[in-house]
């Protein structure tokens, strides 16, 4: 039998949320994930958003790559 196991090397996550402190929650909570797996963050990309009711919306591009 034999194994072999392909290392990530690159990935690439989209986060969106209604406030900057969960869109920071969600970031760094996969952070830690992908950590594990031995990804780090290559760049951050974020854009904010205002509707027509002035609500805001966040969202963010995260690229981690091999360490």
């Amino acid at each position: 039998m034999n194994f072999q196991f392909d290392l990530i090397e690159d990935k690439i996550e989209f986060f969106e949320a209604n406030n900057l402190k969960t869109l920071q929650k969600k970031i760094e909570s996969q952070v830690d994930e992908n950590r594990a797996i031995l990804l780090g963050v290559q760049s951050v990309s974020h854009q904010m958003h205002v509707n027509e009711n002035g609500q805001t919306y966040f969202t963010a591009v995260v690229h981690f790559k091999k360490k």
